[in-house]
Order: structure tokens, then sequence, then C-alpha cells
């Protein structure tokens, strides 16, 4: 596997510009182009973003932060200006929101995107984009592992379709404006800085109630876990190392576990014995919730043909993940707030 520095080094682009860079992933993005000598610009409006994410970017003099909205024009032009290359994470990320809101993902995941690339369109100055699209646009797969080639493609949320309709937009973009894209749909990325997700929940749950563990589903849904430091290693590498105009690659783990693995998992971290497990039971036999995909795992053959293999499995993500949690807020469960 190639070091950090020698594939940042295939990132010919001086400035870059990170939407939703306050946020989980984003926020890593930039500590890692930073270390690398790049100057990053990050848009975020903070409305699941944190400032706080940003603390060690912000003591470089190559960082430059912007709080605005890929909406309003004005506020991505700023942003953009003498950017060659965009990671384009903002987005909503509560997919259960597009539920009872769905206009809300249609807003902050499709009309962003479209947004974004008109400013792209008409500064002429960007020739790279890498966006994270999502595991659930392929909805519930009969193909396991599932490849970028399945189809049909049935999300079953809404949020799943604002992302399978953002990919189309850029690649239509990409190819009648001539810049690159790429195109990575991701598993669940998991890890510090993470404000929301199984582990994060579960953890939040059990400092409340220490003996008893609500699930919701029936806790057999199965699922690729990977590690934030893993996923941006794989945003890099699909775009460092790739020439077509518009690339898709799946990002994740080779493995899958259970959600009620990940409670054991939790549980055991966090030193806690018999625990009772309460199953919610779920709905559409035994989701979730309505739209949640209950067995997902990514085919990575075209990930790891550039070179690039998982370090850790699903279970390993998941334990270093509610490790780093523990970690990241025991003083605020220690002061009781």
């Amino acid at each position: 596997m190639r070091t950090h520095a020698s594939l940042i080094s295939k990132l010919k682009a001086k400035r870059i510009l990170v939407t939703g860079g306050a946020g989980f992933i984003g926020s890593h993005i930039v500590d890692l182009l930073l270390e690398q000598g790049k100057q990053v610009h990050v848009l975020d409006n903070l409305s699941s973003g944190r400032l706080a994410n940003l603390e060690t970017a912000q003591e470089s003099p190559n960082f430059h932060f912007f709080q605005g909205d890929l909406l309003d024009f004005k506020d991505t032009s700023r942003a953009l200006e003498g950017c060659e290359l965009v990671f384009h994470l903002a987005a909503n990320p509560q997919v259960r929101t597009g539920i009872t809101n769905p206009e809300l993902h249609f807003q902050q995941n499709v009309v962003t995107t479209f947004q974004l690339l008109e400013v792209i369109r008409q500064t002429k100055t960007v020739k790279g984009l890498v966006f994270t699209s999502s595991s659930t646009i392929y909805g519930d797969a009969q193909l396991l592992p599932t490849p970028e080639d399945y189809g049909p493609i049935k999300p079953m949320s809404m949020y799943g379709a604002a992302k399978l309709a953002s990919e189309g937009l850029i690649s239509s973009y990409a190819h009648t404006h001539g810049f690159r894209a790429v195109i990575c749909r991701l598993a669940n990325i998991i890890g510090p800085r993470a404000k929301i997700g199984v582990v994060r929940d579960f953890i939040d749950k059990l400092h409340k109630t220490p003996n008893r563990l609500e699930i919701l589903g029936d806790g057999t849904q199965t699922k690729s876990y990977l590690y934030v430091s893993e996923c941006i290693e794989c945003l890099i590498l699909c775009y460092a190392l790739t020439q077509r105009q518009v690339e898709i690659f799946n990002v994740g783990s080779e493995d899958r576990t259970s959600v009620k693995e990940i409670a054991q998992i939790v549980t055991e971290v966090m030193g806690l014995a018999d625990v009772e497990l309460q199953y919610s039971g779920g709905v559409d036999g035994g989701r979730g919730w309505k739209g949640d995909v209950k067995q997902m795992l990514l085919d990575i053959s075209r990930l790891k043909e550039l070179g690039w293999n998982p370090r850790y499995t699903s279970a390993q993500a998941v334990r270093a993940t509610a490790e780093a949690f523990l970690e990241e807020f025991s003083t605020i469960y220690d002061s009781g707030l």
C-alpha cells in the first residue's frame, strides 16, 4: 500500500475545497491534506459539522474556513476561488429524516450538488471532483457482495435516492464540461468525530441505562463497516490513481457484522456485564426503520485492483470506534453532562 504522502503527491491540485469539511469524514480529509502541505478551503454551514473537528486544521496557515451554504451561489463561489479539486461531502446524513421530511434530503443532498456543479461550470478552474455517495443507492440488492455494475438500482430511502440523483448530475456535468469525477459508494463509515451511527447510539443508551439496551429491528441486520482512516485513504487513492472521465468505486470492508454483534462488542468495551438486549422488532421483516437496508456487503474488487486492502474487519472497526468514543467522551460522561 502506498503511503499517504505518495498518494497525495499525485494530487496535482495545490488548492482543494472540501464541502462539509467540518463534518465527520470531511474533517479527517482536511487534516490529512494539510499534513501533506496542500492549501485547503472548507465550506460548511455547521448544520451537522462542528468547528471543534477543525481545531488542529485552524492552526495551519494553509487552511481557510468559509461558513456558508452550498445553496448560496456567492458562498460557494467564494470558497471555490482558485481551487482545482473538490471533495464533495456536504450532505444531510440523517437517513431516517427522509421518512418525515423528504424535501430536506432533496434540498441538502440533491440541490446542493446541482448548485456546486453550476459554480464549477461557470468558474472553470476545477479539474476534478470526488463525491461521497452511499451503499444505500443499491437498496435491497439481490447479489452480495454487490458490484458497481449491479442493477437495476432501486434505493429504498430518500437518502439513497438523493445520492443516486447526485451521481447522475455529477456524471453528466463531468462529461459535458470536461472535468474528472470519482464517485465513491461508501459502506458504513465509523470512527472518532462521528455524531451519529449505531456505535455511538449504543454507547449513549448504555450510559443512561447500563443494564438494558434497546436495539431497533430484530438484531439480524448485517452490514459492512469501515474505519474512517481507511475511508479517506480510498477517497484519495481512487482519484489519484485513475484517469477516466467518470469513475465509480465501492468503498468498504470485505466482511460484515450484525447489529447484535455490535451490541456485544460495545458492552464488552464499556466493561458491562449482563446487559439485557431489547429488540424493537422493527418493520418490514426486522428492519430498524422504513427504508433501512437489512443486508449490505459491497464488492470492492475494483478498489483492490488499485493496490488497496482493508486492514480492519468490520468487527475490528467497530471495536476501535467504541474505544475511541469512550476516550473522546469520557470527560463528558464523568461530569454527568
